[in-house]
């Protein structure tokens, strides 16, 4: 009688929710964010709707970071305003946090923010809870840019961040392997969750990849995510990054804090809180910064994260890292996603068995 061993166990009932090939942007599924607010992070780049900073070519979407100067002109990225209000639908400010729709270089002493790029989201048309993601992706060579492919809730269900939680798929830098925070050969996987701002346990759910040999710009990689009830593993071409599973206490207690501080999570029987709400997908090129993912003292930096003009200190030294961007000549510096695709389970809990013999 012959014999065969189980190898493997995968979900019949597995549904693909989301099939994204890019044959074209699609701007009914992915919508632009327009804002210079840099995410609450004082990033030197601002969002917008340019085809210069979002295309599709050849069945790839790019991401591309560019200068501002390119557009409006150096004098009035120096001297001058940048109003994101009004307009079309698709071009309106989208959030006004952190001076984000209006700002003046002559106001401030400080340039505008002397990067373009791109932020597209799907919280308007495409939302889920629990699957198992796929992003084919190559990541950006090129200093001080801060690639992510990250997930937000639809609603915020237990209150504003990180009490409604954020699940990071791939955040990584540009610079190359010599910055000592980590260049574009890594790549981190992060959930955020708390009970309110700053109180993010951010550290008890991250994990860190290292690529063995050259780095993530130099091809194509899958980055997956799997999503249950009880945990959220992230993947690269099928290796394991962050494996995280939901606590029985919840993650209050995963997080520590004590019975002094509002639980947003009390009344809630899942543990999985706040991770078991319907998210949403986001790609975004950011650049720079004043927060800590930007250290000081590494890699070089041209700029003080304490200093309230560091801005004016990175675009001065452009001519030193624009050089590592190879821009216009190649999109070595855009991250470039050629699929997304998203499965979801339908509940039956059917089954099919993967035999070897």
């Amino acid at each position: 009688m012959k014999s065969f061993a189980l190898i493997g166990v995968a979900s019949a009932a597995e549904k693909l929710i989301m099939n994204e090939q890019f044959e074209k942007l699609d701007l009914d599924v992915w919508k632009h964010e327009i804002t210079m607010g840099g995410g609450g992070n004082w990033e030197f780049e601002y969002y917008t709707n340019n085809r210069t900073n979002s295309f599709v070519d050849n069945g790839v979407l790019h991401l591309q970071p560019t200068l501002t100067a390119d557009t409006i002109g150096d004098n009035t990225l120096r001297t001058g305003g940048l109003s994101l209000w009004g307009g079309a639908p698709a071009d309106q400010c989208t959030s006004n946090a952190f001076y984000g729709c209006e700002r003046s270089a002559a106001g401030s002493g400080n340039v505008i923010n002397p990067i373009q790029s791109a932020r597209l989201r799907t919280v308007e048309t495409f939302n889920f809870k629990y699957g198992r993601v796929e992003i084919n992706a190559k990541l950006p060579k090129g200093d001080w840019i801060w690639p992510a492919i990250w997930m937000l809730p639809k609603n915020n269900g237990y209150g504003q961040w990180p009490a409604s939680g954020e699940i990071d798929i791939v955040e990584s830098r540009g610079n190359d392997a010599t910055c000592t925070a980590g260049g574009r050969n890594k790549f981190g996987s992060t959930l955020h969750f708390g009970p309110g701002w700053p109180m993010d346990a951010w550290d008890k759910a991250h994990a860190e990849y290292t690529h063995p040999q050259g780095d993530l710009s130099d091809d194509f990689h899958v980055y997956g995510m799997e999503w249950t009830k009880d945990f959220i593993k992230t993947t690269i071409d099928g290796t394991e990054v962050l494996n995280y599973e939901f606590p029985e206490g919840g993650q209050f207690a995963a997080g520590g804090w004590d019975d002094s501080i509002n639980n947003p999570w009390k009344y809630e029987t899942e543990k999985s809180a706040p991770f078991n709400q319907e998210f949403y997908l986001i790609f975004n090129v950011a650049v720079g910064g004043t927060n800590d993912y930007w250290p000081e003292g590494q890699c070089d930096k041209p700029w003080s994260n304490t200093d309230p003009h560091s801005v004016n200190a990175f675009y001065n030294n452009k001519d030193a890292w624009m050089k590592t961007w190879n821009y216009p000549e190649t999109h070595d510096s855009a991250m470039q996603i050629d699929y997304v695709k998203v499965y979801q389970d339908d509940g039956t809990g059917e089954e099919t068995l993967f035999l070897q013999d």
